[in-house]
């Protein structure tokens, strides 16, 4: 006879590891791993949320310890009217099964910010961006590891309604261009219409992503950018700031800071 074990994850302990990835900006990846207690025959498992928005579509569960010939997941179904799936495991014997569930989860989302200071002279900035995570996924995470594509992780707790900021890149001296840009087709000038006054002409700097600059490691992503700037008498001077796309490597990012 075919033994079974019904198994509610809620009642398992705590996550071993929770890895939270923020690769896409369109959707947050939770992969946390679990350890089921498994025995020989059938077992099934329950996962089951509440309070929190998970794509059901998007849940999956990989078996870490053992090959598939003895821990195999037969199938998965979904209750009626409930927040839940249940797996079919089949055990060639009983274990303590290390195993990885991912979803994408809802309403937990992150920024990305750069501040910029440049020296007295214009030639060069002490760039910073900071990685903000804010939850409101209804769910707490004591601990866990959150990934972007690129950097190094952060090992951070973060509860629910919590935001939390993150330096997550620094560099110093990064050269930049002094750019004006007068585009007449955006900023027409026409001196009697304008009874001869003067026109502000856009002002930017220019950074290139790239290992000459002390960048060109990973593309920066897109973000709110303050700039400022050192008087030269122990104090800075805030320029402004502006909203910058991907900027891939090798490609260029241009921060206004004024006219």
């Amino acid at each position: 006879a075919i033994s079974q074990a019904r198994i509610k994850l809620v009642a398992l302990p705590e996550r071993a590891a929770t890895v939270i990835r923020l690769d896409n900006p369109m959707a947050t990846l939770i992969e946390e791993e679990r350890v089921l207690t498994l025995q020989k025959g059938l077992n099934k498992v329950d996962f089951s949320w509440k309070g929190v928005s998970i794509d059901a579509d998007s849940i999956r569960l990989a078996v870490l310890d053992h090959p598939d010939d003895k821990v195999t997941l037969l199938s998965v179904s979904y209750p009626p009217n409930e927040a839940a799936l249940v797996w079919d495991i089949s055990c060639a014997d009983n274990y303590a099964e290390r195993v990885r569930i991912s979803y994408l989860l809802s309403n937990i989302d992150r920024l990305i910010t750069y501040k910029a200071l440049a020296d007295k002279a214009e030639t060069m900035v002490d760039l910073k961006s900071f990685l903000v995570l804010r939850n409101f996924s209804g769910e707490d995470f004591d601990r866990a590891r959150v990934l972007l594509d690129y950097g190094e992780a952060f090992e951070r707790g973060i509860k629910h309604e919590e935001t939390k900021q993150m330096l997550f890149l620094k560099a110093a001296k990064v050269p930049i261009v002094k750019i004006w840009t007068f585009d007449a087709a955006k900023l027409p000038w026409d001196p009697e219409k304008l009874e001869n006054k003067n026109v502000g002409i856009p002002v930017s700097y220019r950074i290139v992503n790239d290992a000459k600059s002390r960048l060109g490691k990973f593309a920066l992503w897109g973000g709110k950018a303050r700039l400022f700037q050192d008087d030269g008498h122990g104090s800075t001077i805030f320029l402004g700031e502006d909203v910058t796309g991907l900027v891939p490597v090798g490609e260029k990012m241009e921060l206004y800071i004024g006219d």
